[in-house]
């Protein structure tokens, strides 16, 4: 059964930040997410998650202190000299996931650093979260990481292939640290995603979805979604898929329709 969870940083945005929770709730799905930590009222968050049962999905490895997430923006996992301020931000952000009962962390690796070879800052990464690993493993919080595309969205980031994606999964070996498998970011990139999916399920942690092109609602571009929701619930995949689109119709319409194609 395909569990999914609204991103409220995209959807509900008519309505004020906690008032979108209530809103995911009314639409009957079963969990919520957003993105950085910046800037959030994290008490009224967790409120409202509480007040309408409605669990957080994850959010976004991040700072509340703004000189920190300066910091982290700057570095990300691609530079060896900033692992310090990535297990900082990494500690912050798994307990506030406990404290939330959030169940992911989206972990983002940052731009890639011109005039460094790319193997030190894949063996970059991996050193990171080989560290945080244990923090999280003992928090019961999984981290995932997350490729983009750099062809529409995201120019200049360093992780946008699936395949090196996984292969620092597999480097890091902890079963609480896995992959952002976005299927909007990957159908952009490369494709072939059915395949890749079931061929890859257990290293997957957490997906996102939205159509191709123009990032809106599954049914609204070239991705057969049904054909994919149906892959993934065939794998026995129990985690949450994230519904990160901008909606074309009204938010609530837009929830009916992914639901109906995600009804298996």
């Amino acid at each position: 059964m395909i569990k999914l969870s609204a991103c409220i940083e995209m959807i509900f945005r008519e309505l004020d930040f906690c008032d979108r929770i209530a809103a995911v709730k009314q639409a009957g799905l079963p969990a919520f997410e957003f993105w950085g930590l910046g800037g959030k009222d994290l008490e009224a968050i967790e409120k409202a998650s509480k007040q309408h049962e409605l669990p957080i999905a994850g959010f976004t490895m991040s700072s509340i202190d703004p000189e920190l997430a300066g910091l982290w923006q700057k570095s990300g996992l691609v530079d060896p000299d900033g692992h310090d301020i990535a297990l900082k931000v990494a500690q912050e952000s798994i307990a506030i996931a406990q404290k939330l009962d959030a169940k992911n962390i989206i972990v983002t690796v940052g731009q890639e650093i011109k005039d460094l070879p790319r193997s030190i800052q894949h063996d970059s990464i991996v050193e990171s979260l080989k560290m945080m690993a244990p923090l999280a493993e003992r928090a019961g919080v999984t981290l995932v990481v997350e490729p983009l595309n750099i062809a529409v969205n995201h120019k200049g980031y360093y992780l946008y292939s699936s395949a090196e994606g996984f292969d620092i999964i597999r480097a890091v070996s902890s079963p609480n640290v896995k992959l952002l498998y976005d299927i909007y970011h990957q159908q952009v990139t490369e494709g072939n995603l059915i395949q890749t999916i079931t061929e890859n399920i257990e290293l997957i942690g957490h997906f996102h979805v939205a159509d191709v092109p123009g990032r809106h609602e599954p049914g609204t571009g070239e991705i057969n979604y049904a054909n994919v929701f149906k892959a993934i619930d065939e794998t026995g995949y129990n985690g949450y898929v994230g519904l990160e689109y901008a909606p074309e119709a009204s938010a609530l319409e837009s929830l009916h329709k992914v639901k109906a194609l995600a009804d298996l």
